[in-house]
């Protein structure tokens, strides 16, 4: 089954805020981490988020259903996309759809010069990223006894 990208409006951002905090509340259930967790965050972050203009929000449609989101940062000032965050729901996780998503926002936006984030200790985002060629920079922060950010970047 393959996906599309379709471009969240303003009048969406609740919905795209209540798939957040649903698509990530098994991590903020997991590691604690109130933080940092998308989770954790008001609507009033992401749409602080969305009315940047170098931010994109798109939901990952399958079957015109909304089975995740993707968040693009693109200042086009030579830095680095961004991918942040990335999400797809419980109910339709392990289809393949995030690598769908990410491969459909490089045709969109160019194959290199790409970084991202994720936590250290979920293998199955690891090994999503480096099946599409992101590598680890070496940079890894430490935010408590169980959880580590690592930092990917894709050339």
């Amino acid at each position: 089954m393959s996906i599309t990208l379709k471009t969240v409006e303003r009048d969406d951002v609740e919905i795209l805020w209540k798939m957040q905090i649903e698509g990530f509340s098994g991590l903020l259930e997991k590691y604690h981490d109130y933080d940092l967790s998308p989770a954790a965050e008001g609507m009033d972050k992401v749409m602080a988020r969305f009315e940047q203009p170098w931010t994109t929000y798109f939901f990952i449609m399958a079957d015109d259903e909304k089975v995740g989101a993707i968040r693009i940062v693109n200042k086009k000032d030579g830095s680095r996309k961004r991918i942040s965050p990335i999400w797809i729901m419980s109910e339709h996780r392990n289809k393949g759809y995030a690598q769908q998503a990410i491969l459909e926002a490089e045709k969109i936006y160019g194959p290199d010069n790409w970084c991202l984030d994720t936590i250290l200790q979920e293998k199955g985002n690891l090994h999503l990223y480096e099946k599409l060629g992101y590598h680890q920079t070496g940079k890894i922060d430490k935010i408590s006894d169980c959880m580590d950010i690592v930092f990917y970047e894709k050339d």
